[in-house]
Formats: structure tokens, C-alpha cells, sequence
């Protein structure tokens, strides 16, 4: 399973007023592990200057991106590193907008033509959290993710941040399969010998801590959880 996170930092919040993208940050997950040495990265010029509201945010001037490459001259790697992956993109809606009106530019087809899929974290985030704030920053701190360096958003460094949290938010939900690697389907088909199974109850320590446990997913929840309602 290849998995892309990917993220931008443009030169305003409007793709339809004209505003460009300014980097591109992209990093490789294969089956929920990071690949260390795979990953796109780039600034950009974006032929226009920088709002002065985005430049507050990612600090990146017109004098840093005047002689960065253009977005035409990076697109051809940018859309090899995404192809047949998913890609994870946190408010998705955001970056493919600026994405597909890059590639319009071009007269390319959009973004998602070229990869398997997009997801959206922070929709993901919303069903698992919902009237939390769910902004990168506060899912770094609810799921104790070190966010100290970033002071300023940066493409490159919010990828990174957004696969720790992407991993814990979705921690779990692995395909069983993926236990059974490296076994035969004979293997993994024998029949279970229950005589032989060993059962070690809780002790009730254990017990007073599950409930807790419990009661504090139950107060994190609003719509309430099924084991409480005896479903």
C-alpha cells in the first residue's frame, strides 16, 4: 500500500483571484511506514507577489522565490511521485484547487487523474473528533506530537507533521492481511485447536482501568458510544 502526504504554501487563500502555489512538500508512506529517502520537494516561482497575509504564515518572500524554478518545470516529477498512490492531503479541497489550476495552466487534466485517490484528513479528523478543533496544530497536541519547530508553516515540514498524525488517527485500521504476510494460505487456514487455548482473565485492577479508560472516550464522544448503550 503506497501512500503519498502531501501539502502546499501558496501566494494567497483565492486559486480563482489568480494566486499560485509557492512549495510543494510530499512524502512516501509504503504499508504505514515512512520511506526515509523518498520524498518531492520544492519552492517555486510563482511569477507574482506574495500576499502579505501568506507571507505572515509561511515567511516566504518574492526576493527567496525570484529565482526558484517555475511550477511547469518540476510538474512532470510531481506527478511520477504521486501516480498510483493515495494521497492524504489535510483540507484537501484547498491544495487540489491550486493543484488542478496549475496544471490547467499547462493544459493538463486534474490532480486527481493522476493518482489512485485523495484523501482528506481533515474530514477524517472532523468524523473522529467531531466540534473539536481539528487544525494540524491541535491534532499534533491531542495526539502528543511534537509541533515545536513549527512556528511558521512550511510544505515539507506540515507533510511530515501530517503523516504522524494521519498514522495515529488511523492506528488500527490495518488490513488483517497484513499479518498473514509471508505465510502460505495453507498455513494460515489450519484449524484452531481451542483445548490448547489458555484464558487469563483480568485482574480487577485491569478492570477499574478499562472502565476509566471508557469513561473517557464516552466524554471525548458527544454522540455517545455503542458499548454504553448495550448495542
Amino acid at each position: 500500500m503506497r501512500q503519498i502526504v502531501l501539502d502546499t504554501e501558496t501566494t494567497g487563500l483565492e486559486a480563482k483571484q489568480g494566486h499560485r502555489i509557492i512549495e510543494i512538500g510530499c512524502l512516501e508512506l509504503v504499508n504505514r511506514r515512512l520511506i526515509e529517502d523518498r520524498r518531492f520537494h520544492y519552492y517555486l516561482n510563482p511569477q507574482r507577489p506574495v500576499d502579505e497575509g501568506a507571507l505572515a504564515v509561511h515567511g516566504l518572500s518574492d526576493e527567496f522565490l525570484a529565482d526558484k524554478p517555475l511550477f511547469e518545470d518540476v510538474v512532470d516529477e510531481l506527478l511520477a511521485f504521486v501516480e498510483g498512490a493515495e494521497v492524504i492531503i489535510h483540507n484537501a479541497a484547498f491544495d487540489v484547487e491550486f493543484l488542478d489550476a496549475e496544471l490547467a495552466r499547462l493544459g493538463r487534466a486534474s490532480f486527481s487523474q493522476y493518482c489512485a485517490s485523495v484523501t482528506d484528513s481533515l474530514k477524517l479528523a472532523r468524523q473522529l473528533h467531531p466540534g473539536k478543533r481539528n487544525s494540524l496544530d491541535a491534532l499534533c497536541e491531542r495526539y502528543q506530537i511534537n509541533h515545536a519547530q513549527r512556528t511558521l508553516h512550511g510544505a515539507l515540514l506540515d507533510a511530515g507533521l501530517l503523516a504522524d498524525v494521519y498514522l495515529a488517527m488511523t492506528r488500527g485500521q490495518d488490513s488483517l492481511a497484513m499479518s498473514f504476510a509471508g505465510h502460505s494460505q495453507a498455513q494460515v487456514a489450519q484449524p484452531l485447536d481451542t483445548r490448547r487455548l489458555k484464558v487469563v482473565a483480568a485482574s480487577e485492577a485491569e478492570c477499574v482501568a478499562h472502565e476509566a479508560l471508557l469513561e473517557g472516550l464516552q466524554k471525548d464522544n458527544k454522540a455517545g458510544a455503542l458499548w454504553r448503550r448495550g448495542v
